[in-house]
């Protein structure tokens, strides 16, 4: 036990050198709280606290910036997030032209950024498609679009 009361301080170096190092693999801010209260606990220990007090003292400030400082800190910086919607989000309410008749609930549609997809209906096929019928992609399985009829006939 005396070891570690007289090398507690670089032991708790030695964790937040840890702690720090794997922040930087990870980027979500868990090890860089419990750095700062490994922080919190070697400061402690400079001022003569006993060893189980450092730990306690380490455990709840980490405890604490785990509860309160991580989440705001996170909201802060989504904050500025790109609102752009990407991939098979933006394709989801697109407006699509159908390119052929639909058969047996299927047939190819053209989409209103010009990429063409095969489509299926929603309804399993209820509603009749003609070449030229406004669609709306409600849907995106695998790499068929989900089409629904706008009810505004075609183009």
């Amino acid at each position: 036990m005396d070891f570690v009361t007289h090398y507690a301080w670089l032991i708790w170096l030695g964790l937040i050198l840890i702690f720090l190092i794997i922040e930087m693999m990870t980027l979500e801010f868990t090890f860089l709280m419990i750095a700062i209260g490994s922080l919190g606990g070697l400061i402690s220990g400079l001022f003569g606290l006993a060893w189980w007090a450092q730990i306690v003292i380490a455990a709840v400030l980490a405890l604490l910036l785990l509860g309160l400082v991580k989440p705001a800190l996170l909201r802060h910086l989504k904050k500025g997030a790109d609102p752009a919607l990407t991939l098979i989000d933006a394709l989801i309410g697109m407006d699509a032209t159908a390119i052929k008749d639909f058969k047996n609930n299927s047939g190819q549609v053209k989409l209103a950024v010009g990429e063409t997809w095969t489509a299926k209906l929603e309804d399993g096929g209820k509603a009749s498609v003609r070449e030229g019928d406004l669609l709306k992609v409600v849907g995106i399985e695998g790499a068929t679009a989900v089409v629904a009829p706008t009810g505004k006939g075609s183009k």
